[in-house]
């Protein structure tokens, strides 16, 4: 009988328990010693879920696993149990290797108290704690640093970047200063950058100072409104102005006017800025027109009106002769880029009025903006050439227009230098038209 059975461990021979020798048939005999002889069998390993471990499962109803040690022959594995030295095949470890890139970095430093270089006061032995400290800045230099952002803003317009600018150096206990110094600085400028400051103030509250910072600023600017008229006269009003639109755009309680009113030592202008502010507040759909309580100027205008407001200032220029006055008005406009409206505003009406005196007068008018350089060489050019391209049609209702054109030209040229351009566009020649009419070519 032919036993079969699985090997298990390390035993290299297997023994069939039931088979008993054979001594009834001599002991002696060696073919039937030989027979009953153990026999050898090669090992033979079979996984759990291979066909044969089945079938043997299928008529033993056991399965022997791989055995626990198994055979080194033709291995590389050293069997010290300890390694050649190399490095693994990860790259970071191994006799001689330094180990993984950047696996320094996740070593704990620890220094060695006996170490010749170790320093008890260094800043790496782990007892020194670091807190962040937030230097405030002094009030004078809160002032110095916020006038150029406010200068700055006034260029530019954009708020969210003046806001960044003063988060930078302003505290929580000095964000006061920056309001006022908004205030006074807008005093000593024109309307339009006043709305500036006043949208400024509206959109840095909440992010840069609160309400009451802003109560602050404004009762110590009552405080110094006698020092402030000395330099702007009108101080009192526009910083009543100043209240009422932050009033108006919630900025402000308002119950900040009221407690100023009842206060007893108050000076004189300060009284009269109270006073204006509650006034102003107290009219009739009052908070709806403090949005416009510095005026609608620059290019915020429409053209038309602009255009309105121009030939009103030519009209009572040539009244009143007053040149100073014109100058100031034609700043006042602060339309930089349509100057050239008012250059064609002008020559139109020279050729319209067909007189010499009104002629020389407004030729003396451009002089003096070419020369306090109010309006620019480009501009001046622009508003000529854009005469030149209308003379057809404003030949219609001024029929010696160029003969007026011609004249009014030459004048100029006389006082101030136009542009080689515009000279080159002048006509130099009249013709007749089929219907008898003289042009100019």
């Amino acid at each position: 009988m032919e036993v079969e059975r699985f090997a298990s461990d390390s035993e290299n021979v297997a023994v069939d328990e039931n088979e008993k020798p054979v001594a009834d048939e001599g002991a002696g005999d060696a073919a039937t010693s030989h027979s009953e002889r153990l026999r050898r069998k090669n090992k033979k390993y079979w996984r759990s879920n291979s066909k044969e471990a089945a079938a043997a499962s299928g008529a033993n109803n056991t399965v022997t696993p791989l055995p626990k040690y198994r055979s080194w022959k033709n291995s590389r594995r050293p069997r010290n149990g300890h390694g050649r030295g190399l490095p693994k095949k990860g790259g970071a470890g191994g006799k001689g290797v330094w180990g993984a890139p950047g696996s320094e970095l996740l070593e704990e430093y620890v220094e060695d108290a006996n170490d010749p270089n170790y320093d008890s006061e260094a800043i790496t032995n782990g007892d020194v704690e670091f807190k962040q400290i937030i230097m405030e800045a002094e009030p004078d230099d809160v002032v110095r640093k916020s006038e150029p952002v406010i200068l700055e803003y006034f260029e530019h317009g954009d708020t969210d970047a003046a806001a960044q600018d003063f988060l930078e150096f302003v505290t929580s206990s000095t964000s006061y200063l920056a309001c006022e110094t908004i205030v006074e600085i807008a005093l000593d400028h024109k309307p339009s950058h006043c709305e500036m400051a006043s949208v400024l103030i509206s959109d840095l509250y909440g992010r840069v100072f609160s309400g009451k910072d802003i109560g602050i600023a404004f009762d110590n600017l009552l405080e110094k409104l006698p020092d402030l008229v000395l330099d702007t006269p009108d101080a009192a009003v526009l910083l009543s102005n100043f209240i009422a639109r932050c009033v108006a755009d919630d900025c402000l309680p308002p119950r900040f006017v009221l407690n100023n009113k009842e206060k007893t030592d108050a000076n004189s202008h300060a009284k009269q800025a109270i006073h204006r502010a509650e006034t102003l507040l107290s009219m009739k759909q009052g908070l709806a027109r403090l949005d416009n309580i510095w005026g609608v100027g620059g290019g915020i205008r429409p053209v038309k009106s602009l255009i309105r407001q121009i030939q009103l200032l030519l009209k009572e220029y040539l009244t009143s002769s007053d040149l100073i006055e014109a100058m100031r008005c034609v700043r006042e406009l602060e339309v930089p880029h349509f100057h050239h409206e008012l250059v064609y505003e002008t020559v139109l009406l020279a050729l319209e009025s067909i007189n010499s005196a009104v002629e020389e007068q407004l030729c003396t008018f451009l002089a003096e903006l070419r020369r306090s350089v109010i309006v620019t060489p480009d501009q001046m050019d622009r508003g000529f050439l854009r005469v030149l391209e209308d003379m057809s049609d404003i030949v219609l209702d001024v029929p010696l227009a160029y003969i007026m054109l011609d004249r009014f030209m030459e004048r100029c040229q006389n006082k101030f230098r136009l542009g080689d351009n515009v000279l080159k566009r002048m006509p130099t020649r009249c013709v007749y038209n089929s219907i008898g009419d003289f042009e100019w070519g």
